[in-house]
């Protein structure tokens, strides 16, 4: 009978956390989620990556009284499945220290 041994490697998660408490390194990580999600529009790995951050940053907690947002709500708004408001996600982005911006689509054509 083959026994099932435990890993005793540190959790991915728990390494990314730490990297992320420096603020360049999070901020990094934030533009490169923002980039990928502007070309796969993969909202779960974004969500992912705002979340970790705001762990490493403070934690979910900290996050929700910068923003006003309460944990139970960012923690459902940053979960894989989440789909936060217009309004909860820009909050979210406020508590980070960064600023939601526009630019056009190149060769796009309005819809007339």
């Amino acid at each position: 009978m083959k026994k099932n041994i435990k890993s005793t490697g540190i959790p991915l998660d728990q390494i990314r956390l730490e990297r992320l408490k420096d603020p360049k390194r999070a901020e990094f990580a934030t533009k490169l989620a923002l980039r990928e999600f502007e070309k796969d529009n993969d909202v779960a790995a974004l969500l992912d990556t705002l979340r970790l951050v705001a762990q490493a940053q403070g934690g979910l907690a900290g996050l929700a009284r910068k923003t006003a947002v309460s944990r139970q709500a960012l923690h459902e708004a940053l979960s894989p499945d989440g789909n936060p408001r217009l309004r909860t996600f820009q909050s979210v982005l406020d508590g980070l220290g960064i600023r939601m911006s526009f630019k056009p689509v190149p060769h796009h054509t309005s819809a007339s």
